[in-house]
C-alpha cells in the first residue's frame, strides 16, 4: 500500500526530507508521494517515517494502491538496483 498525503497537508515540509525512497515531492497545492517510490519504509525503518514527523496527521494508506508487505519489498528492492 502506498501512502497518500490528503487535503488536510498545511506544507510544513517535514517529511519530505524524511523519505527515503525520495517519494515525497511539493505537488501544485500540496506535498504528494509518488506511489512507485512509496514502500512505506518497508525495508528502510519499522515505522512509516512521514507519518511519524507529520504534525497534522494528513498521511494516510492510499484505498487504491493496496500491496502487501512482499510487494513493497519487491519494491525497496528495485529501488536499491536502480541507485
Amino acid at each position: 500500500m502506498a501512502l497518500m498525503i490528503t487535503d488536510e497537508c498545511i506544507n510544513c515540509d517535514v517529511c519530505e526530507p524524511e523519505c527515503p525512497n525520495d517519494a515525497i515531492y511539493q505537488g501544485d497545492e500540496i506535498y504528494e508521494i509518488d506511489p512507485a517510490r512509496c514502500t512505506e519504509c518497508v525495508g528502510h525503518f519499522e515505522k512509516q517515517q512521514c507519518v511519524e514527523v507529520c504534525p497534522v496527521d494528513c498521511i494516510m494508506v492510499d484505498p487504491d494502491r493496496q500491496e502487501s508487505e512482499a510487494q513493497l519489498r519487491t519494491k525497496y528492492m528495485a529501488l536499491m538496483q536502480d541507485e
